[in-house]
């Protein structure tokens, strides 16, 4: 991962809505859910959540499907995987056993 990608979804995971979003979706794994859905459960006025979704969305957060006249969410776990892994890489200077707690 790049830098710049890091840097990327880092900003778009500054707003609390949207942590709450990507994590409710991470709970729901690959059924995902809609964004009236989504709306509901999180109790988001729907063209509040539209503009986070989309962010989040730009930033490859999540992926879209459209199912007639819905858009489908789910999170990108393997992304967030490969941005901790990022951020992990060098652990411990190269000994991450030694970042282990104990």
């Amino acid at each position: 991962m790049k830098k710049e990608s890091a840097t990327l979804i880092f900003e778009s995971l500054a707003s609390g809505i949207r942590q709450d979003i990507y994590r409710l979706l991470v709970k729901c794994g690959q059924e995902g859910m809609v964004a009236g859905q989504i709306a509901t459960t999180l109790g988001l006025p729907p063209n509040n959540l539209s503009f986070h979704l989309k962010a989040m969305a730009h930033a490859g957060l999540l992926s879209v499907v459209q199912e007639g006249r819905y858009q489908r969410y789910r999170a990108n776990v393997p992304l967030m995987r490969e941005l901790i892994a990022y951020l992990t890489e060098e652990c411990c200077g190269g000994n991450p056993e030694q970042c282990i707690p104990r």
